[in-house]
């Protein structure tokens, strides 16, 4: 991943883009999700966020809740916790049941100390003040609670980069061009620590490796297509990319019968 420049940061973080097209509803949000189904070993994420939190009692708060898969989860195997979830888009919030709130990660509508454990699953890097929705995780959960956090490492999925921009310098015709754009640039695994650092003095990293392995193009060019929200940002025509990247695709499987994809992401358990 390259850094981001000042126009791809606000882009990230713009409320509504945000909540007006890329999270509106989860279409793209689970198009990314559906990739994942391929990758060996798999990874029951929820399950893991589950057993983080087996010895918590009382509310759980999801920041960023999104479609809401960390709160069914909870609420199907924890009945016992009053789950909560938060979003920044009223749209993706619709299709979930209750108790579920529009809520800005910088600025929690909680009580200080006023829940047991807080999520924060792959949404901090569409924070613009990252380090202000931190200190925020931080005041809501009581002195004993736990946030649980995730991101990727820099170089997650990097054969998708890589496909992108061979695919928009044949759209350019200047050989290689630029990469697309990257959520968790803005707040990557290797930067988590610190970041995190400056609330919690002890932080346990659980790595997710993995390949994803495809055979047929549609899943990976239904990932790429995903981004559309962020298409004026790809400094390139973006749906002739994601066809040229197609016609690469499919030529690359029709001679070596699968496409591997290297994820990196992680989950960060945070405690004081």
């Amino acid at each position: 991943m390259t850094e981001l420049s000042a126009a791809h940061d606000a882009a990230l973080t713009d409320r509504e883009r945000l909540a007006g097209s890329a999270y509106h509803s989860d279409r793209d949000l689970a198009v990314r999700q559906s990739l994942y189904q391929w990758q060996t070993p798999r990874h029951d994420i929820q399950g893991i966020v589950a057993e983080k939190l087996a010895d918590v009692r009382g509310r759980v708060v999801d920041v960023g809740c999104g479609n809401g898969t960390y709160l069914r989860r909870l609420r199907a195997e924890r009945p016992d916790l009053t789950v909560l979830g938060l979003d920044l888009s009223p749209g993706i919030l619709a299709a979930l049941p209750g108790p579920v709130a529009v809520a800005d990660a910088a600025r929690l509508p909680l009580a200080t100390g006023s829940v047991d454990a807080a999520l924060a699953m792959h949404m901090l890097y569409h924070v613009p003040d990252i380090a202000r929705a931190v200190a925020e995780l931080s005041r809501v959960v009581t002195r004993d609670g736990v946030v649980v956090v995730s991101s990727n490492r820099a170089r997650d999925k990097a054969e998708l980069d890589d496909l992108w921009q061979r695919a928009a310098g044949d759209v350019l015709g200047t050989g290689r061009g630029p990469a697309r754009i990257a959520l968790s640039a803005r707040f990557t695994l290797e930067q988590a620590q610190d970041r995190l650092g400056e609330e919690f003095g002890r932080i346990e990293t659980i790595e997710l490796p993995g390949t994803i392995t495809v055979r047929d193009p549609e899943p990976v060019i239904a990932y790429m297509a995903s981004y559309q929200a962020w298409a004026d940002q790809h400094d390139v025509p973006f749906e002739a990319t994601v066809d040229r990247a197609r016609a690469l695709l499919t030529d690359h499987l029709a001679r070596h019968g699968a496409f591997e994809i290297t994820p990196k992401g992680g989950i960060l358990v945070c405690r004081r």
